[in-house]
This record gives structure tokens, C-alpha cells and sequence, in this order.
């Protein structure tokens, strides 16, 4: 590479996850901290970060369509941009990157996205640079004070994962589980809040799986970690994403019944209603064990909504085992839900697995799951019509005096009136859609 000017602005585009979402605010912070400023929206920029996810089939090929057309943009206007790779297709595939795409400068894991700043210099003065080490914690004492920032913040306080599904990549790009401390995640969330946010949103592969010990020693789990931010003022929810059936405890299926701040809000993966393709999953648990989980979660909240993931076409998955997971279905009644096609990934074990499912059959099977995932999630926001709830004011709609917001069971939600962003309304659902409800306004909770 030839060296270049130090870029002026940067556009960071993440993919998948939430936790990308929350890497990418923080490696957009980074470079403002640098003093090199966001492009102006439909501008290229002088400095263009991927944030990938391997989750997906053939998300290394889609890195390379996009690598393409911001190089194609760049010869058109006369330029050569900087263009980093990060993420997990980064730490999956970063030597291959640097080998099959010149046009990057730089590739850097999720574990050592905090050293972009040198990495940069190194890219500007012409050298290729790539970082896919591993550190356990080091990257949050790395990354500089949260900025202003939305009324709902993501604050990652779990990554990595020990589970090991047979079809997933996390633990070998994202490392093994581990917990930030306790004080950094409160010290961080007072600055979220400092900084604008209403509600946190905690994060982790395996969110639940955090433990830590609190202020006087004490071991705590996510619930004891959930009553703590409770405490904080001007905050006033708090969700958590994504939780694993092995990791839930009496104390987190309490927090939901105890903590007010804690939104009446699950997203538990199941991916099959098929016991033997559980296994095979290497998932350790059942549906039974699932569906009882779920039970005690609405024994402590009865008005919890329920989502989850599903994975259809997983190989030698039978026609009488997809039954399976429809009926599964059918029993919880998912306010929400998130369903895929099996995509073989590389190095899992579940890629070399005999009985792989034809793509027509995942096709036909995936029409059929979201079919009755749609039907549910559509007669949940009908039963919704009729509640009175507070509603977060996220951003402004396309009409004069339109707001669009949260519900406390994260459904989209508009109304009109004199608010702004960051106001909890008070509104009575009166109009239901498939993705979103219409409210009417009673009164601001808190301005």
C-alpha cells in the first residue's frame, strides 16, 4: 500500500448481532476520538469499516461484494478510501482477506477492535496491518467515554461463549465466555446515562451466563447485576439479549417478578422442538425442559412476551421433526421470533454431518415456520389493543407531531402529540398491525 492522507471522515457499517451494533458505536467512537468525523449521509468516506458477522452462509463472499463496490465508488470519484475489516469474518478469515483483497488496509477481530487507532496509523503510512489476538478484557479499558448517545443504549457485559452448537462459529471468532467486572458495568452505565440513555439493553452471547462479584464482595449473577442498575436514577428499563436455557437461575426468573425496570420482555433461543435434533445440536436441553422454563418465567410474569430462534433444516432434520417444532410453536405463542435456513459453517461439526437437508426442502419448511410465526407474533399485538403502557420516544415519524417508540413488550409503536425523544408517554394501544401498534395518548410518564 502507498501511504495516504490521514482520513477526515469514516463510516462504520455492522452486521448481524446486537453486539455488532455495540461494536460498531464503540469503534465509531474511537475514530471520532481521533478527530476524524462521521460522512455526511449518501457521501463516501475517506475511512469505511466492516463489521462482519459469520453467522450466515457465505458472509466472507458478501465481504468481498461490498469490498468491491467501495473501490468501484472510490475510482469514480478519483480516490482510494481506507478500508478496515472487522468483526468476526475478521477473526475467522483475516489471513485470507489480507491475501484475496489489496484493497484492505486493515482487519482487526472483536477482541481487538480498541487498537484501530494504531492500526490506522500503521494503514496511513502505507502498511497493512491485522490484529485477531484474543485478549480476554483488555479492549473496555481501551475504549474512550461513551458520547451522547440515543435513549436506548446497548451495554455488552458478557462475550464469547462455552456452549459449543454444532453449527456455530461464536466460540472460535468471539473466544470463551467471560464476564466484564461488576463496577466497570455499573461505572459504564451511570455514563450511559449521563450521556442521554432511558433504557440499557445488556448484551452477551450468552448474556445470562454473567457472573461477578458486586460492591461488597458478594458472587451475583445477571439478576443480582439487573437489581443494581434498578438502583440507578434516571434510568428506566432494562431488557438483556441473549439469554441460553442452560444459564437460566431461580434469581433471574425472580428479577422479572421483583424488578419494576425490568421489561416484561424473554428472548430465549430454542431452535427445535425436536429433542433428538437438539442433540444433535448439542443444545443440553429439551423441549419439555424449554417449555417448563417458560412457565415459571410467566408464573413470575404473567404478562412476559416470548421470543426466540429457530433453525430449520438442520441436518437429518425429518419431516415428523419439523411437526415437532411447529407444535412447540404453537404451544408458547411467541410475541416475536427470529427463524432461519441451517447454513453450513466452516470448522463446525454440524457442516460435515451426514443427512443434509435439500435447499428446496429448507425453503418449503422455513415458508411454513414463519407463516406461524407471523400468525402469532400478529394475534399478540391484537391482544395488546385495549393496554395502557409507557412508551419510549426513539425517533420522530414521517408525519408532523408522529413519534414511534417502544412498548415494554418492544413493540413498535406511533402516536402523535407534543414529545420528544427520550419522553416516556403513556398510551392506550387502540390499533394493531402486523409490526406495530397505533396508541393513543393518556399523559407523559416522565418528560
Amino acid at each position: 500500500m502507498q501511504t495516504s492522507p490521514p482520513p477526515r471522515t469514516y463510516r462504520v457499517k455492522s452486521f448481524g448481532c446486537q453486539m455488532n451494533v455495540y461494536d460498531g458505536e464503540r469503534m465509531a467512537e474511537l475514530l471520532a476520538a481521533q478527530g476524524i468525523s462521521p460522512a455526511p449521509e449518501g457521501e463516501d468516506a475517506d475511512l469505511v469499516v466492516l463489521n462482519t458477522c459469520h453467522i450466515r452462509e457465505k458472509a466472507a463472499e458478501k465481504v468481498y461484494s461490498d469490498i468491491g463496490r467501495i473501490v468501484k465508488s472510490g475510482d469514480k470519484a478519483g480516490r482510494k478510501p481506507l478500508i478496515a475489516v472487522a468483526g468476526c469474518v475478521a477473526q475467522a478469515e483475516g489471513e485470507e482477506i489480507m491475501a484475496r483483497a489489496p484493497a484492505v488496509g486493515m482487519v482487526v477481530g472483536p477482541q481487538a477492535y480498541h487498537r484501530l487507532p494504531e492500526m490506522l496509523e500503521r494503514a496511513v503510512a502505507g502498511e497493512r496491518a491485522s490484529d485477531t489476538d484474543m485478549p480476554a478484557i483488555a479492549k473496555f479499558d481501551a475504549l474512550p467515554e461513551r458520547r451522547k448517545i440515543g435513549p436506548s443504549a446497548f451495554l455488552t457485559v458478557q462475550e464469547g461463549c462455552d456452549k459449543f452448537c454444532t453449527y456455530c462459529v461464536v466460540p472460535y471468532t468471539r473466544g470463551a465466555e467471560i464476564s466484564r467486572p461488576f463496577a466497570s458495568l455499573i461505572d459504564e452505565a451511570h455514563r450511559l446515562v449521563d450521556a442521554g440513555a432511558r433504557e440499557i439493553t445488556l448484551l452477551g452471547q450468552n448474556v445470562n451466563a454473567w457472573s461477578g462479584e458486586d460492591a461488597a464482595g458478594r458472587a451475583v449473577g445477571l439478576d443480582g447485576l439487573i437489581r443494581e442498575l434498578a438502583t440507578l436514577p434516571g434510568l428506566q428499563r432494562i431488557r438483556y439479549t441473549t439469554s441460553h436455557p442452560a444459564d437460566v437461575t431461580d434469581g433471574l426468573i425472580a428479577a422479572h417478578g421483583e424488578v419494576a425496570k425490568l421489561m416484561p420482555f424473554l428472548h430465549l433461543p430454542v431452535q427445535s422442538g425436536s429433542d433428538r435434533v437438539l442433540r444433535a445440536m448439542n443444545r443440553s436441553h429439551t423441549a419439555d425442559g424449554y417449555l417448563r422454563l417458560l412457565d415459571r418465567f410467566r408464573d413470575a410474569r404473567p404478562d412476559i412476551a416470548i421470543s426466540g430462534d429457530f433453525i430449520v433444516g438442520f441436518p437429518g432434520e425429518t419431516e415428523a421433526e419439523f411437526a415437532d417444532t411447529l407444535k412447540l410453536v404453537e404451544t408458547v405463542g411467541y410475541a416475536q421470533c427470529f427463524s432461519f435456513k441451517y447454513s453450513p459453517r466452516p470448522g463446525t461439526p454440524a457442516a460435515t454431518m451426514d443427512g443434509q437437508v435439500a435447499p428446496e426442502v429448507m425453503d418449503d419448511r422455513l415458508q411454513r415456520l414463519q407463516a406461524a410465526l407471523n400468525r402469532d407474533q400478529s394475534a399478540f399485538n391484537a391482544a395488546s389493543v385495549g393496554k395502557r403502557c409507557a412508551v419510549l420516544v426513539e425517533r420522530k415519524g414521517k408525519k408532523p407531531r408522529q413519534w414511534l417508540g417502544k412498548s415494554p413488550w418492544l413493540q413498535s409503536v406511533w402516536f402523535e402529540g407534543d414529545h420528544a425523544i427520550g419522553d416516556l408517554v403513556e398510551v392506550e394501544l387502540v390499533e394493531a398491525g402486523p409490526n406495530s401498534l397505533a396508541g393513543r395518548v393518556l399523559q407523559p410518564v416522565h418528560a
